[in-house]
């Protein structure tokens, strides 16, 4: 018999605060999680792919009493060695304890659940699963049948099938008792219960739609086996398979293989708790990498708020940024054939203009549109850093910087969206990834392209605080400070001063606060003295730490965490409801790191950010995107100074937490880009050189100063003094890195002089249509 439908389902996903994730390290294309003490999404055959939202656990009895294990609560999850993910979770209950292991298959798309219930001889447990084949709820099919004379439960939908197969302790025989099939908010096997207090449907079929199927379980200890394929058929193919080995057979294997990887990482000296993170995090990056794409790596095996979600993105996409802040652990780790990896991937999917997607799905199909600068400079220090190591083997990257080069060099120094992905302007995060990646691009390439990356490189450098430093506010004058970064100017700047007093919008904010550009400050510029742009006693660094301290800074029971920015809306509400497209910012881990690192180049020692870090972690160490830093509201599950309900693990963070503790045992942040480091040495640049142009437009030019016009095509300038008198033309010449450059004779103009400047465009044949105006000073 067929369930009946729900009329308008909800399907969402699994809570975001994964206790654990892993894989197996074999040929298994299989990726799981665990939430609440149940798996929940597992992912085939890629890392983007999620084929179920959850596979949980009811125990009842035949008189009304039934617990779903999820909602139980009072379960500890352990794995036998620190970062092998091998899962063991016992759930507690008066009447009875649950315990569960759970463990990936080497050779197989498989993943095995081994359970045994305890206590009240009444009880039985019953599996729930709820498929979202192809990350999609909307034409998934659910049966209950037989495959080579087994019960299996069974699901499909386009090219991937599952099913669910339980066997006893042999393998030989099967466990199922009654089962069902049906439609989420109709005929699941949870309403059933929740309706009746014990299983009374049993429906063969069910969908298309959202689909769950529930299984009598024996009370004794059972094995289950859920596979996944391309069919339902060679999905339970897969699943008996695997219960044909003993699964402390398998459990074994998985045990082995981690720590066989393990072996290669050379961790630093630290106490034992923050070498078992330390563990757990490399691991975190080794799970979250895909076998298909290798160097692939999602930003998270998590879906923020996934409870009440029902995006098909979540986390389980590619950023660039989060990609190489990865691979930059990895080359920490040595790990060093995981970051090649990773570059070879970034100049596959790298765009004919030289920058990278916002965010793709793995085979380089773009999610969000947006443009984001640092993106595009990102992968040449990751170049960078493995020719440092001597490890780039022999991979061709003149290209890939070039084309890199190119788009910052005509793009910047403003950026489409801040790392954070809202606001446009020029942002000091971006700009110190964009200098740097110039100043490193520079030495892939030879000529007029190297010279004009480093004096482009010095000219931002230099002129950057004069685009976000503010002084004499009424912000800086209420907190004591002369000057501060702050978190964007708004483009406008590279035009005109008076920008950034400009209204920035802040997002993800029920109501804009309406705060001007010169009140909203972030924690962005602390990557100025982590690359070695500037120092870490420089003025207005310390005072600008001032002002963090002051408005972003949170005291939790287990240490301080920093906001990303003030009015920030990317978090829970202060009731404690979920993120839902408003809200307010929570503290993030990851900034306490990148705080870390500061204290290290202040001469401090970071020991105490790591253990805030390690204090912040979920139940197994996992580190989370945010923790809450509000009043408890155990009703929400959200505890002072713990993980919130946005994503965990945050890989981001997590690479963080091991970039912080290699740099903590040699001295200095072990992703400082070299050339950079040793260009600046922490010292704004002194310049006797301006360039106009692309979209740095300045007005005035000091007397005696050179000057540079860049176009983004081959032009004549059109130029003259004080007024288009000695009018000359003079053609452009091609820097190699998109940009074409005239340099105009003006250092003999005095104080109160002037140049005027306008463009014929030879490929268009067409003139500017405007004249342009600097001022001699």
């Amino acid at each position: 018999m067929k369930a009946p439908q729900a009329a308008s389902p909800h399907p969402t996903w699994a809570y975001a605060g994964k206790d654990i994730v892993g894989t197996g390290l074999g040929s298994s294309r299989l990726w799981f999680t665990v939430a609440r003490g149940i798996v929940t999404e597992v992912y085939y055959p890629r890392i983007d792919i999620p084929q179920i939202r959850d596979l949980g656990f009811i125990i009842a009895d035949d008189q009304g009493f039934w617990v779903e294990l999820s909602r139980l609560g009072c379960y500890e999850v352990s794995l036998p060695a620190p970062g092998v993910p091998a899962v063991t979770i016992i759930h507690r209950h008066p009447r009875f304890t649950f315990t569960l292991q759970i463990c990936p298959s080497q050779q197989r798309d498989t993943l095995l659940l081994r359970y045994r219930l305890e206590g009240d001889k009444n009880l039985r447990p019953y599996a729930l699963l709820a498929a979202r084949l192809g990350g999609d709820a909307e034409n998934n099919r659910a049966f209950v049948g037989k495959h080579n004379g087994r019960t299996t439960l069974w699901a499909e939908q386009g090219p991937f099938g599952l099913a669910l197969v339980a066997a006893n302790e042999t393998g030989a025989s099967d466990a199922w008792g009654r089962c069902s099939a049906g439609c989420l908010e109709a005929s699941d096997g949870w309403q059933d219960f929740n309706r009746n207090g014990r299983m009374t449907w049993q429906h063969d079929s069910a969908g298309p739609g959202a689909v769950c199927l529930l299984g009598e379980l024996p009370a004794h200890q059972t094995t289950l086996a859920l596979g996944l394929g391309t069919s339902k058929e060679s999905a339970a193919t897969l699943a008996v398979a695997s219960l044909m080995e003993d699964f402390s057979t398998t459990w074994d294997k998985q045990c082995r293989a981690w720590k066989e990887w393990m072996k290669g990482c050379q961790f630093p000296d630290l106490p034992a708790p923050l070498r078992e993170i330390l563990a757990l995090s490399g691991m975190v990056l080794k799970t979250h990498q895909d076998r298909t794409y290798a160097g692939a790596t999602v930003a998270s095996l998590a879906i923020p708020w996934g409870e009440s979600s029902q995006s098909r993105g979540g986390y389980h996409l590619v950023w660039c940024r989060d990609l190489v802040e990865t691979a930059g652990a990895m080359v920490a780790m040595g790990a060093l054939e995981d970051a090649r990896d990773v570059l070879r991937y970034l100049i596959a999917t790298q765009q004919e203009d030289g920058h990278w997607l916002q965010n793709q799905w793995l085979g380089g199909t773009p999610f969000w549109q947006g443009i984001q600068l640092d993106e595009a400079a990102f992968p040449v220090l990751l170049a960078s850093a493995l020719r440092e190591q001597g490890a780039l083997d022999g991979i061709p990257i003149t290209d890939m910087v070039r084309r890199a080069l190119t788009f910052i060099a005509r793009e910047g120094p403003a950026t489409g969206q801040d790392r954070w992905e809202e606001d446009p302007g020029v942002n000091t995060f971006t700009v110190a990834i964009a200098i740097a990646a110039l100043v490193e691009g520079s030495t892939f390439l030879d000529g007029e392209a190297r010279q004009f990356a480093l004096l482009l490189a010095d000219n931002w450098n230099a002129r950057l605080d004069d685009w976000t430093v503010v002084t004499d506010t009424p912000l800086a004058r209420r907190l004591g400070v002369s000057g501060y970064y702050i978190r964007t100017a708004p483009a406008d700047v590279l035009v005109h001063d008076g920008a950034k007093s400009e209204h920035i919008l802040i997002k993800n904010r029920a109501i804009d606060p309406d705060l001007p550009a010169n009140e909203q400050i972030g924690t962005d510029f602390l990557q100025l003295v982590r690359y070695g742009l500037r120092q870490p006693d420089d003025p207005v660094i310390v005072d600008s730490l001032k002002v963090v301290d002051q408005l972003l800074k949170t005291e939790t029971p287990n240490g301080p965490v920093w906001h990303r920015y003030n009015g920030d809306g990317y978090g829970e509400h202060n009731d404690g409801s979920a993120f839902d497209g408003s809200g307010r910012g929570r503290g993030w881990p990851l900034l306490s790191g990148e705080r870390g690192h500061y204290a290290l180049l202040a001469g401090e020692d970071p020991l105490p950010y790591l253990k805030s870090m390690a204090a912040m972690t979920g139940s197994a160490g996992l580190l989370p995107e945010q923790v809450w830093d509000w009043v408890a509201m155990p009703e929400h599950h959200l505890e002072t100074g713990k993980p919130s309900g946005s994503a965990m693990p945050l890989v981001w963070a997590h690479a963080e937490f091991i970039k912080l503790c290699y740099s903590r045992a040699t001295g200095y942040p072990v992703d400082r880009p070299v050339a950079t480091w040793n260009r600046y040495q922490g010292r704004r640049p002194e310049i006797s050189h301006t360039i106009w142009g692309p979209r740095y437009r300045p007005r005035r030019i000091e007397a005696g100063s050179q000057f540079t016009i860049a176009l983004r095509a081959p032009a004549r300038v059109h130029w003259g003094t004080n007024g288009w008198q000695h009018i000359q033309d003079i053609d452009t010449r091609d820097t190699g890195i998109g940009v074409h450059v005239v340099d105009l004779p003006l250092t003999e103009l005095d104080a109160g002089e002037s140049v005027q400047f306008t463009f014929y465009w030879p490929d268009r044949k067409e003139w500017e249509g405007r004249d342009y105006t600097m001022q001699i000073i």
